[in-house]
């Protein structure tokens, strides 16, 4: 009678004879694990609201590129928000939330995901046009066709996905092999339709972006050393600097998701166990408002006026961060 009294103890049900067992890991190592991941998440939401609040309150920040940011950082926010706090409480214990909620956060995550790959294309797209056709950047890409490419790159990545889930949405549960399990195992064609869609296409669109961008912004530094005439120098140049930096900051944006995102995929596709590259996908959302901080003196700005609370006064929106 007491050997069964703990193995019930050990199952999420125990009056279930389906009922998955629960999560077992020593009591130190399971607490060192929760605050770790918890801080990670704190910081990851505390970050990326300062980015989206610096954005959407200083008028000075409202350009196409720091439009692409503020996209980037809302989803890097709900992974914070959202996302993270429910990977920390499932891995220490059951699912307790029912099949429903199961496949509708799986279908959160993903759309997150997807926007977030969507989002890394626009920002090398939008990179390239800038250092590779410098002088028709302004009538090519606008703050309203930025808000357009933003709004459908999300609208697509919702399609997508419940198009993608949709036996899931239809029969929730179907992949949990016991009571307490929250699982989505998509079938191979889905799969491979996946791996083209959400991996091979942006990523190979973002390496080919940004090697040209790297190969145009190095040619430019060196024209812009030997053959600009000196009168120029105070315009053109300064605005060429400006795009090359900001495409140098937006570039290790880049490289930081793609070694981040990269580890995460293949792992996830042999439907393997993902966790720990799974969090070093999460990490990459805390990592981009670090790189924001060391790469743009408008970020560092905001920051203070933020912390400061100097944004509450009157004209604050009209404040010079550059």
């Amino acid at each position: 009678m007491m050997m069964e009294a703990l193995d019930g103890a050990d199952l999420c049900f125990p009056r279930l004879n389906s009922s998955c067992k629960k999560p077992t890991q020593p009591h130190t190592e399971a607490m060192l694990i929760y605050v770790l991941l918890s801080t990670i998440s704190l910081i990851t939401v505390a970050l990326n609201l300062l980015v989206i609040i610096s954005i959407a309150h200083f008028r000075q920040l409202h350009t196409p590129t720091n439009l692409l940011l503020l996209s980037l950082a809302v989803s890097d926010l709900l992974v914070g928000f959202v996302l993270m706090p429910v990977e920390i409480i499932y891995i220490e214990a059951c699912w307790f939330l029912g099949d429903i909620l199961c496949t509708l956060y799986y279908v959160v995550d993903y759309v997150i995901t997807s926007a977030s790959v969507a989002n890394m294309v626009l920002i090398s797209a939008d990179r390239y046009i800038a250092i590779c056709d410098p002088l028709r950047y302004p009538t090519k890409v606008t703050k309203t066709k930025v808000q357009i490419s933003v709004c459908l790159c999300w609208l697509c990545s919702v399609f997508y996905r419940i198009l993608l889930l949709h036996d899931h949405l239809q029969q929730p549960g179907r992949s949990n092999s016991c009571f307490g399990e929250c699982v989505v195992v998509i079938n191979n064609t889905a799969g491979v339709v996946d791996l083209v869609f959400t991996f091979i296409i942006p990523i190979t669109l973002i390496i080919v972006l940004y090697l040209r961008v790297f190969v145009v912004a190095v040619s430019q530094a060196r024209a812009m050393r030997s053959h600009i005439a000196a009168t120029q120098r105070s315009g053109t140049v300064t605005v060429k600097k400006m795009e090359m930096k900001a495409a140098r900051a937006l570039g290790i944006v880049v490289v930081v998701f793609l070694v981040c995102f990269c580890p995460y995929y293949f792992p996830a596709l042999a439907g393997e166990d993902t966790s720990i590259d799974l969090w070093l996908l999460y990490f990459n959302s805390c990592l981009n408002p670090v790189i924001y901080v060391f790469f743009y003196p408008w970020f560092r700005k905001s920051i203070k006026h933020i912390v400061t609370l100097q944004i509450l006064q009157p004209g604050s929106s009209e404040a010079n961060l550059m």
